[in-house]
């Protein structure tokens, strides 16, 4: 099993090429479900997520076949073409949905093209409860007749979706990505009410707009959907991941560098934006991207996070601060001067990184869902470390560039499911940082 090997103690320094988003991807392939014709999606990412995406739509009967590069080159990342002429099976299988939850969101587009679906219950990261019962409630509530058979979602609608107002009992991205994806198909109009308002949300709207799908209310909370008869096919780039940019900024400051990161925007990173720029840590627009810069110079005697200031910061629904942010930002707060209180709302089982960063020296107490960091100020050090889900393992990255000594990261498969070339990016920067293959 591979693992990563750190020697910490360098500034990063250079320039940071950001990967089409994994999240807007993954229900961007499913939507190719929808139409007959050919999807093209460009600037997609290079990952096993997506790898198994691919997998999970060729057995339904989806012909894929890459395109290269973007035109543009650099970091623009690849282009895939999808055409599901005909769907040849409606079933989604155990041993394929289980090694990624976004599996899940193919449910919605083939109940809404053939009337029918069995789906796995999907697996993934574990990191707490992630029910399917609000993906099943809305499909329920649009005319689906559901029931779990022997660990599947067996889904009919042999007349086809109706119209309906769906409530979402609290925010979902995967559920709403779900039901907007099936209502795009359906008779009457569709109405979600407490829609996920994340950029990867609107993207996959703004994707099924150019498809043909009349779709209003995108960046709201309140989504209205007229079904449609069919959806056309088109030629739509993914957009920048926010969670990878923001990773690499703070990968930036907690080694006191300064890093360029190409094709970040800044308007889908303000929370993150604001949060380090309390933290003492610059983010600037440029022509390319966003420049990131520690609030103080690091010396060749300060292993640390120099001049890195403690804050607090609760996780919440965009456009809140992201839970796929908060173990980064534990992390940098492990190296911050003072105490920092850090509260998860979204997931239970995310502090799983917490033992491992305590490995490396932080000191870390959890009282339920919060954890208070006191931060040494740069005091971290080499450890050996077993990453546990996708961001966990990233966090042991960040806090191996800034420790003194030598990490090893172990079960890095994880880091293989959201994270494109992390070695070459972060070692383009002047990290030491290498995969060792057993």
């Amino acid at each position: 099993m591979d693992r990563i090997r750190i020697r910490g103690g360098h500034p990063l320094r250079g320039k940071i090429a950001i990967s089409g988003a994994k999240n807007a991807a993954l229900p961007l392939m499913a939507a190719s479900l929808l139409t007959e014709e050919t999807l093209v999606l460009r600037n997609l990412p290079h990952l096993a997520d997506i790898a198994t995406m691919t997998h999970l739509l060729a057995q339904h009967g989806t012909e894929l076949s890459m395109a290269g590069e973007h035109p543009g080159g650099g970091h623009m990342g690849h282009v895939l073409a999808l055409r599901t002429g005909k769907i040849t099976a409606t079933e989604a299988p155990y041993d394929i949905v289980r090694k990624m939850r976004a599996s899940v969101l193919v449910l919605g587009p083939l109940l809404a093209r053939c009337g029918r679906a069995r789906v796995s219950l999907p697996g993934g990261c574990a990191i707490g409860t992630r029910p399917v019962d609000m993906h099943i409630g809305g499909l329920e509530t649009l005319g689906a007749e559901i029931e779990l058979d022997d660990g599947y979602i067996v889904a009919r609608a042999p007349q086809g979706l109706l119209g309906g107002v769906v409530v979402f009992p609290q925010v979902s991205v995967g559920a709403t990505e779900n039901l907007l994806m099936a209502a795009t198909l359906a008779r009457g109009e569709v109405i979600l009410e407490n829609a996920a308002r994340e950029p990867e949300v609107g993207d996959l709207a703004n994707c099924l707009n150019r498809m043909g799908a009349r779709i209003e209310g995108i960046g709201s909370d309140n989504l209205r959907i007229l079904g449609v008869d069919r959806l056309s096919g088109t030629d739509y780039a993914v957009l920048p991941d926010r969670i990878e940019a923001a990773t690499y900024a703070m990968a930036a400051a907690i080694t006191g560098g300064e890093v360029e990161l190409l094709g970040a925007r800044p308007e889908l990173m303000e929370a993150v934006t604001a949060a380090l720029g309390r933290a003492n840590v610059r983010l600037q627009p440029t022509d390319c991207g966003v420049l990131v810069s520690a609030g103080k110079a690091r010396g060749e005697d300060d292993p640390g996070g120099a001049g890195l200031l403690a804050i607090d910061v609760t996780t919440a629904p965009y456009p809140g601060f992201p839970t796929d942010l908060q173990a980064q930002l534990m992390a940098l707060m492990a190296t911050a001067d003072g105490a920092a209180m850090i509260t998860e709302t979204i997931f239970e089982n995310r502090f799983q990184h917490v033992p491992e960063l305590m490995r490396m020296g932080a000191d870390i107490t959890v009282k339920g869902a919060t954890a208070i960091v006191r931060g040494r100020g740069g005091s971290l050090h080499g450890a050996p470390v077993m990453a546990t889900d996708l961001r966990a393992s990233v966090s042991l990255v960040l806090a191996g560039l800034a420790a003194a000594g030598e990490t090893v990261i172990n079960r890095v498969y994880h880091l293989d499911r959201g994270y494109e070339r992390l070695e070459e990016k972060l070692s383009g920067c002047g990290a030491d940082i290498v995969r060792l293959v057993d």
